[in-house]
């Protein structure tokens, strides 16, 4: 599936059994759950999937699994981004060979990397494969932030560097993203409670943990946006934000966890050293879950 990415993209938690494995059985009805819901693509092995905690056997038993399940319902975005170019090449050429249809690529993020370095392992991964890249700047963990502008430049020499995830949480950044280099890159904004203003500025799409949560609603929002109503998104948005707000206010990873949880469909707990919540944060969003119980029918 090779067509435009745009609109809302599930990054997917990944499920753990009680020991700590990856549930097979559970991430295929997390996809369905999103599918279902009407989502526009799902993304294998993000950083809500807890692909850093993962063994590379691991990602790609995930990616193919999502492939396998997605069944060309929808695009598969597979994150293949790693700590050395060679890995990141390897899992890049897997996803590519188990069907994934566009790869998303995060810089190395622990060794601090000049930006030519970045730029470097970027154009390398890209150079191995033919299906679309998605640069996934998320300079909060990478130490590197990818301006506009080196974006634009970067996506104009590298004919399969299609789209961006940002994840800086800079509405002015990805205002220069799409309206500097739109013509050359899609904007996904990676940060879930800017939803109604990067759709509002033109962003190509959002990628969102709490779509795994509440699919159907993102979805909606982003429809209603495109279709030009305003004050539909906007009160769909009052609706839901409490939640959203709850969720981003937290760690992210164990609060989307505590909101399927909460939902009804449970996933699992982190893969340790990420804790789940405490006590009251997890109330909190149980609670706020249980307000709208549409989430719950959604099994």
């Amino acid at each position: 599936m090779s067509s435009q990415l745009s609109g809302v993209l599930t990054a997917l938690a990944s499920p753990f059994t009680s020991d700590g494995e990856i549930d097979e059985k559970t991430l295929r009805r997390l996809v369905d759950r999103s599918v279902d819901g009407g989502v526009d693509g799902v993304v294998a092995c993000g950083s809500t999937g807890e692909f850093a905690a993962m063994t590379g056997a691991e990602r790609r038993r995930v990616v193919e699994t999502v492939v396998d399940q997605v069944a060309g319902r929808v695009p598969v975005i597979a994150q293949t981004g790693a700590l050395s170019t060679r890995e990141a090449v390897e899992l890049s050429r897997h996803a590519q060979d188990a069907g994934a249809s566009v790869l998303m690529v995060v810089a190395p993020y622990y060794e601090p990397l000049t930006l030519d370095e970045t730029l470097r392992y970027l154009r390398t991964v890209a150079d191995s494969v033919d299906v679309p890249i998605m640069l996934y700047n998320l300079p909060g963990a990478t130490g590197v932030n990818l301006s506009p502008d080196t974006v634009g430049q970067l996506a104009r020499e590298v004919e399969n560097i299609r789209y961006i995830k940002d994840t800086s949480a800079d509405m002015a950044q990805a205002g220069q993203l799409i309206h500097r280099h739109g013509d050359v890159i899609s904007t996904f904004v990676g940060w879930d409670s800017l939803l109604l203003t990067a759709i509002s500025e033109g962003a190509a799409g959002v990628m969102a943990g709490t779509a795994n949560v509440m699919p159907a609603e993102l979805v909606s929002i982003h429809r209603a946006l495109r279709d030009g109503d305003l004050g539909r998104a906007r009160s769909e948005w009052a609706r839901i934000y409490p939640l959203m707000d709850a969720i981003m206010s937290a760690p992210f990873i164990p609060a989307v966890k505590a909101a399927l949880e909460a939902a009804g469909f449970p996933v699992g707990s982190p893969r340790e050293p990420v804790l789940a919540l405490d006590a009251a944060t997890t109330a909190r969003i149980s609670s706020l879950v249980q307000e709208l119980p549409q989430l719950a029918a959604a099994r």
